[in-house]
């Protein structure tokens, strides 16, 4: 195994890839040390998926070599970089959903017997990969499409760490996760680091790399910046690194919404098997209304709700001060009642990858733009054009698969595709997750143009600053129900974190 005095476990000199006319990284530089965790950050575009997709053997670079223990490397394909002992988390799940969690944690290199598979063996390894990172609660015989995102998360984690790495690469890997599923896995990163583990760790949550980071790298539009020791540059400096201009304040200023006249959304006694109970809010227009608490209170639940994906929800929902019935998401996207729902998943929930941006783009609003049965070509190009100026998205032309586009990029584009609706009503399921600081701000600076120009905001966030910083008062759900409302003077971290856990000395 090597250490410090031997030189890096890993190092990559001179990696360039291009897509077509996208120069996805130019002339990258890097290194990792056996027992350490080295950060990798940037903004979402500036080469971080390709680097590590370059890495685990997914792609193939144009030029530039790999070395592994002082050795020059190359991996024609994911297999041959995990035989190597190179794993990788993506952020996006490569679980296979109607398989059993033991099934996909032992996928590889399945135990045999006799020539056929051993499943008493994996299962028995599967207990002690999920024992390993803290996911005793699921069953090895589930099947993976049963278990929630943030439950996904900790099998995918488990089955990079069954193939017994030398170097593991996190992209994103807590950004579905609990808060206290994060802890487990950042306690379990620090012993794998003291085992002597090389890792490599994607995240756009600077808490996590200050707790975690040995060492620190920063990617900007394709190329490597700097490396330096963690702790030795402010949060604002390495964001100014990562983003190449001063960083602002990340929230623009609160709209100090005065809620007067008929909600734009009034709910009332909401209830839904046995995961809502009696739930009672309303949004006005203008106004950004936070929905808190830890991670699965109902959050979620309430939000699809409200869209008309859940079936046998009781209570009643006005829309405009008139009472609905919303049977369904094409219902809830109607003109007459328009709602519009960025969804948590935006690969599986929010796009259709193989399409292109324009096609994905259009379709939630090809109501407006048809006559007849028959699209108005003229009026979508109008509408298009429009909105991916707004959002500034960044594409190599809007005929290419929107597969191809950065993570803040698809985002921006699930955006932009119920901006097109022009809906009075927006519900938003944590929509920054994995998505880097400086597309974290455009969005923040979007929700409060929607207030401002009338629109009812309803905004789930796993993150509390954000919370804080956009929101004009904060629902805080517990059990199912909202149990306090946080505002004004008393909307800070400790009431927020206080009212999750329902202390009674939480501020109401």
């Amino acid at each position: 195994m090597s250490d410090a005095t031997q030189g890096p476990l890993l190092r990559v000199e001179g990696i360039s890839k291009q897509y077509g006319g996208v120069r996805a990284l130019q002339d990258v530089q890097f290194s990792c040390r056996a027992g350490s965790i080295h950060a990798l950050l940037g903004e979402n575009g500036a080469g971080k998926s390709t680097f590590i997709k370059i890495l685990s053997g997914v792609v193939q670079p144009d030029r530039g070599r790999i070395y592994l223990d002082g050795a020059p490397v190359s991996f024609a394909t994911p297999g041959a970089a995990a035989d190597a002992g190179i794993s990788c988390i993506f952020q996006e799940l490569s679980l296979l959903p109607d398989l059993t969690v033991a099934d996909n944690i032992g996928i590889t290199h399945p135990p045999r017997r006799f020539g056929l598979i051993d499943t008493v063996a994996q299962r028995r390894k599967a207990e002690e990969m999920l024992a390993r990172v803290g996911g005793e609660d699921i069953h090895p015989a589930a099947p993976v499409s049963s278990l929630p995102l943030s439950r996904q998360q900790m099998v995918e984690i488990a089955k990079a760490l069954a193939r017994k790495p030398k170097v593991l690469i996190l992209d994103e890997a807590t950004s579905a996760l609990t808060a206290t599923d994060v802890a487990k896995v950042l306690a379990l990163l620090k012993r794998l680091r003291s085992e002597g583990m090389a890792i490599i760790y994607i995240s756009h949550r600077m808490h996590e790399i200050a707790e975690l980071a040995d060492e620190c790298t920063v990617f900007r539009n394709g190329r490597y910046i700097e490396t330096f020791a963690a702790g030795t540059r402010s949060d604002d400096a390495i964001v100014e690194m990562m983003i190449g201009r001063e960083y602002a304040s990340a929230f623009p200023p609160l709209g100090g919404t005065q809620r007067e006249g008929k909600p734009a959304l009034a709910v009332r006694h909401l209830s839904w098997a046995g995961e809502l109970k009696d739930v009672s809010l309303d949004v006005h227009a203008g106004e950004v209304v936070g929905l808190g608490g830890l991670d699965g209170q109902g959050q979620r639940q309430f939000l699809l709700a409200l869209f008309g994906v859940l079936i046998g929800v009781d209570g009643e929902i006005e829309v405009g001060g008139k009472p609905v019935k919303i049977a369904s998401p094409r219902h809830a996207k109607s003109r007459e009642l328009g709602l519009a729902l960025i969804p948590e998943d935006r690969k599986n929930e929010g796009l259709m990858l193989p399409m292109t941006v324009r096609e994905n783009l259009s379709f939630a609003a090809l109501d407006a733009v048809s006559q007849f049965g028959r699209i108005d070509q003229k009026a979508e190009v109008e509408m298009i054009d429009a909105v991916v100026r707004q959002l500034a998205i960044k594409s190599d032309g809007l005929d290419g698969p929107v597969a191809a586009l950065s993570g803040g990029n698809q985002q921006k584009v699930v955006i932009g595709k119920w901006l097109m609706t022009k809906p009075r009503i927006v519900l938003l399921n944590d929509p920054t997750r994995g998505i880097d600081v400086g597309t974290k701000q455009e969005i923040y600076q979007l929700l409060r143009r929607l207030a401002e120009q009338g629109t009812a905001v309803l905004f789930y966030s796993t993150d509390y600053d954000e919370l804080i910083g956009c929101c004009d008062r904060v629902a805080i759900f517990y059990d199912g129900t909202i149990s306090q409302m946080l505002e004004g003077a008393d909307l800070t971290e400790h009431n927020l974190v206080g009212a999750a856990l329902n202390l009674t000395s939480a501020a109401r």
